[in-house]
């Protein structure tokens, strides 16, 4: 008998292991259970011939409707083709060989049916298999049609294979090791007998060789349900072990810093602001840390609550850090928190408020005597709010009394970046605050298992005017490029500006800092075409379409004060065009910006979109995005393009987001769904079923911390929460 974790080798023997392996990296018997069919078709079921794309490796049921044979034209041997037909559309197999085929004549006859695999490519017009790998499914011996109808009832299931190994090789080793399955039910009884679930080995052989449709579908409802609930009682752990960390309370005290700032807004808190900041509040007033994600829509106040949060931790005696993953924003941060806080940001200074703290910026460009002050003011305490980028994350970096991290776009920093600000806090952990305009697909997924509890701001501020987008298919119609530039210079007729941005900076073939953000995705279909860079472009529009208006270049390569310079020269109105790479992405704030056209937009992720799209729109005239690309109509880039430009929902985008991308690993550090562990689970198809496994298995762990009393459980966990996993936990 063979158990999920026992090696392939020892159960269908080395040769087809190593193959296995080599191909599809299955190396136990619970890999290759878990590598499910991607599709089934019935003995009767012919495939769709015309789906077939060339390079794809695919592997097709079809009827065998001719078959010819001929010499080769200028070398001793044979070609012989069999044309293959689901009724609709045709498939050449074609097979060369050396002396001549009749064997193969009388195997593959006309009037059989078959499993033909193989890559899909074109000759002469025509679609084809060269040298196919095959199974028949009758064997015109005279009884194919008595054979053919016994047949029809079976469902075959199709495996994703790959050039070494075709799906039915797959199917044999499946079947052999289903043969000898011993498998222990994870489990327990009472939850299967609650939600009608079959046993774990009904559901495998289910899933694999399955009776009819309606035991294929029972099985994919037990399995989903166990990869729902093992995450979810892997969570529940995390969410116990999470609450026995210990941090410093932070409550609201009365008449202080946080007062202070309220009386000084000159707007009153919408709806949603006033709730997220009760919510939040609320939290950092308790002995563990707060996990909690800020999400709402660009210029719906955020940064407000997140100052007001600092606010609160400062006025408790503790020290809060806002990092931001550009330069440019962690200026804007710091250069907003001191305006709007005044005399309260003073501390030590002439004007400055009787209980005023400091806030102070440190980042990478800063000049050594700046450097120094920030750190010791940082060190010291003396500054109660920290601004920064990348440059925080230093060992050199020391804080007196770290309460609170708030993250800015956290999608831009990784699980690794996050822990090593978090490790400054010393004894006990800081309360974390992530905030995002869209989240990245496998935010959504931590908040659909309840992972990251969220706030979400709905409404926007007073003052935001609506934006209108646009696709402009360059490639298909090149005279829509003409009228864009068009656009920009009415746009500064009625004297109002423009953002260009481009994907790269040029002068040399690398991306820099215009290149799509850290797991924001990049283009889904191959374009071998370079893409547009600032200065290239900059170059080409002052010359052009653009020739007489005032341009200016920003990108992450700039010194310091030159980006200074380009910003407020354009922040003044002293620049009608800012050519830019994505370093305007967040934060930047110019109410009289009204376009933005974004060249190559298909190179960048919806996340990237929506925030560039959100720069606009923020005074009182209407903002205007212009998302160029030279995608196909019919491409996936096209699709995200027009799924962007019908909405200015950022949640409803980051949830198309996740159903092009899916959700990553959820127990990983995996950002995208090349290595998601999830297999059946859709998080957006299955949510009320995630649900149900979140109240049992919260339920579950809560009596039974460590599942001593679930030992099959508690081993499963355990295979699927690996050492990698298991770190990557304790950071995340």
């Amino acid at each position: 008998m063979a158990t999920l974790e026992d090696p392939l080798r020892l159960v269908i023997g080395d040769k087809a292991a190593k193959r296995l392996n080599s191909a599809l990296e299955l190396q136990t018997v619970g890999d290759l259970l878990r590598h499910y069919p991607r599709r089934y078709e019935t003995r009767g079921e012919l495939t769709d011939l015309a789906s077939l794309h060339d390079g794809e490796y695919v592997t097709v049921q079809a009827e065998i409707a001719k078959v010819t044979s001929r010499p080769m034209r200028n070398r001793r041997g044979s070609i012989f083709e069999a044309t293959v037909t689901d009724g609709h559309g045709q498939l050449a197999l074609t097979f060369f060989s050396r002396g001549r085929q009749d064997w193969r004549e009388r195997q593959l006859a006309p009037g059989l049916h078959g499993l033909f695999s193989g890559q899909v490519s074109t000759f002469r017009g025509k679609r084809q298999l060269a040298h196919p790998e095959y199974e028949l499914l009758s064997d015109g011996d005279g009884d194919g049609a008595h054979r053919a109808a016994e047949y029809a009832a079976q469902i075959i299931p199709v495996y994703p294979a790959a050039k070494e190994i075709t799906s039915w090789q797959i199917a044999d080793s499946v079947r052999v090791v289903l043969d000898v399955l011993d498998v222990a039910d994870p489990m327990p009884r009472a939850i299967r007998e609650a939600h009608g679930l079959c046993g774990l080995a009904d559901a495998l052989r289910g899933i694999h060789r399955p009776i009819d449709w309606a035991d294929k579908d029972r099985a994919t409802a037990r399995l989903k349900w166990d990869e729902a609930f093992l995450l979810q009682a892997v969570l529940a752990q995390r969410r116990l072990a999470a609450v026995a960390y210990s941090a410093t309370p932070r409550p609201r005290v009365s008449g202080g810093l946080l007062d202070a700032y309220d009386a000084r807004l000159p707007f009153e808190l919408t709806v949603g602001q006033d709730l997220a900041g009760t919510q939040i509040g609320d939290e950092l007033a308790l002995d563990h840390p707060m996990h909690r994600l800020l999400q709402g829509e660009v210029g719906s106040g955020k940064t407000v609550i997140a100052v007001r949060a600092m606010l609160q931790v400062v006025d408790a005696g503790g020290q809060a850090v806002l990092l931001a993953p550009t330069e440019v924003l962690a200026q804007q941060h710091y250069r907003s928190i001191t305006e709007q806080l005044g005399p309260l940001a003073q501390a030590g200074e002439l004007g400055g408020a009787e209980h005023a703290t400091r806030v102070a910026l440190l980042t990478g460009s800063l000049g050594a005597a700046a450097r120094r002050r920030a750190l010791l003011e940082a060190a010291s305490g003396t500054a109660g709010i920290v601004v920064g980028t990348h440059a925080l994350l230093e060992e050199k970096v020391q804080f007196a009394d770290l309460g609170l991290v708030v993250i800015d776009e956290q999608h831009r920093f990784g699980v690794q970046q996050r822990d090593a600000l978090r490790e400054k806090a010393g004894e006990g952990r800081p309360h974390v605050l992530v905030m995002t305009a869209t989240p990245i697909p496998r935010t959504v997924a931590m908040t659909v298992f309840g992972d990251l509890e969220m706030s979400t701001l709905t409404e926007l501020p007073a003052g935001r005017s609506p934006i209108a987008t646009h696709v402009v298919p360059a490639a298909e119609k090149p005279h829509y490029l003409d009228r864009v530039w068009e656009r920009v210079r009415e746009e500064t007729a009625h004297g109002r500006q423009s953002y260009v941005v481009c994907p790269r900076i040029g002068g040399d073939t690398s991306d820099g800092d215009g290149a799509p953000g850290q797991d924001d995705g990049g283009p889904d279909d191959e374009d071998t075409r370079p893409p547009i860079a600032v200065l290239d472009l900059a170059a080409e529009l002052e010359q052009g379409p653009l020739a007489g208006l005032r341009l200016a270049v920003l990108h992450g390569r700039l010194p310091p004060d030159e980006k200074d310079r380009a910003m407020l020269a354009f922040a003044d109105g002293s620049v009608d065009v800012l050519v830019t790479t994505t370093v305007v992405e967040v934060g930047v704030d110019v109410p009289n910006a009204t376009a933005m056209v974004i060249m190559d937009a298909d190179r960048f992720g919806v996340s990237q979109l929506h925030q560039l799209r959100g720069r606009v729109g923020r005074g009182q005239h209407e903002g205007l995005c212009l998302l160029v690309t030279e995608a196909e109509a019919d491409s996936k880039s096209r699709q995200r393009l027009d799924a962007v430009a019908a909405t200015l929902d950022g949640f409803k985008l980051s949830r198309l987001d996740l159903e092009q991308r899916r959700e990553g690993d959820v127990l990983g550090a995996a950002q995208a769904g090349r290595k998601s562990s999830l297999r059946l689970l859709t998080l957006l198809a299955d949510e009320e079923l995630i649900g149900r496994a979140r109240h049992d298995a919260a339920e579950l762990v809560a009596a039974d911390p460590a599942l001593a009393g679930e030992p099959a459980l508690a081993a499963a966990i355990r295979v699927l929460l690996d050492q990698e996993r298991a770190e990557f936990l304790e950071k995340a």
